[in-house]
């Protein structure tokens, strides 16, 4: 198994930053690829970025380019989400997610393993 958990929530005004973060431990050997999702209240979970286990390919949702930057601390097994320019629209929990493979295309992510989630709230 693999265990994924995020920090870095908070509560934020438009324009600001965040940057979380999530540590993954366990059986993190089967892992090809992570990311984070988003999901709003009344609203289905939507991908938002992801990144491959060597950090060589990244892929973001077109609501978020040039906005969030995606990356990798393989000493510390952790995956970061940096996210400058923050909109209302981003408010939302955000969860990490681990994809234990096939390799595929970073935009077909299908997660394996979840975190708990950590909120994002932005103000206006």
């Amino acid at each position: 198994q693999v265990q994924l958990v995020e920090s870095g929530g908070g509560l934020v005004q438009a324009g600001g930053s965040l940057r979380l973060s999530c540590a993954a431990s366990g059986r993190i050997f089967r892992l090809v690829a992570m990311g984070w999702f988003r999901q709003a209240p009344g609203k289905e979970r939507e991908f938002v970025a992801a990144i491959d286990w060597f950090g060589t390919r990244l892929y973001y949702t077109d609501s978020v380019k040039g906005r969030f930057t995606i990356s990798r601390d393989s000493a510390r097994d952790t995956v970061y989400l940096q996210m400058n320019s923050l909109k209302p629209e981003d408010t939302a929990v955000y969860y990490c997610a681990g994809d234990q493979g096939p390799r595929r295309g970073l935009e077909n992510l299908r997660p394996d393993y979840w975190g708990q989630g950590t909120q994002v709230t932005v103000s206006s």
